[in-house]
């Protein structure tokens, strides 16, 4: 089963490191993408919310400069993994996390199932 690990926090707070307190954490995130390598599938790192564009449902759309949700912790990005189970997918959220609190960082890791849907293949 894949899942999403989804990356929140405080925007300015990380947006606060300096390059070389966020190098150290990249150099510290990069042993754990290492150690789960064989489950890790794609990674990214969002563009500020200030770069973000919503689409807004309603009778006509409505496109709005800025991030979709208002929240104190905004989404920064995302990691997908295959796991056996939500515990196993679980652990690696707590693996990631890890450097995050040493580098001060308290945000949240949401972890949560993706339904794979392939346009064209005529499902999942």
């Amino acid at each position: 089963m894949l899942y999403a690990i989804l990356c929140y926090h405080d925007e300015a707070a990380v947006g606060s490191l300096t390059k070389e307190e966020d190098d150290a954490l990249m150099a510290e995130l990069e042993v754990v993408r290492r150690r789960l390598a064989d489950k890790l599938g794609p990674v990214a790192r969002l563009m500020p919310t200030t770069a973000a564009t919503s689409v807004r449902a309603g009778a006509a759309p409505l496109v709005l400069d800025g991030p979709f949700a208002e929240t104190k912790e905004a989404l920064l990005g995302f990691y997908v993994i295959d796991c056996a189970s939500l515990d196993e997918a679980i652990e690696a959220a707590r693996l990631l996390q890890e450097p995050r609190m040493a580098a001060g960082l308290r945000g949240t890791l949401e972890v949560r199932p993706i339904s794979v849907f392939i346009p064209g293949t005529g499902g999942a």
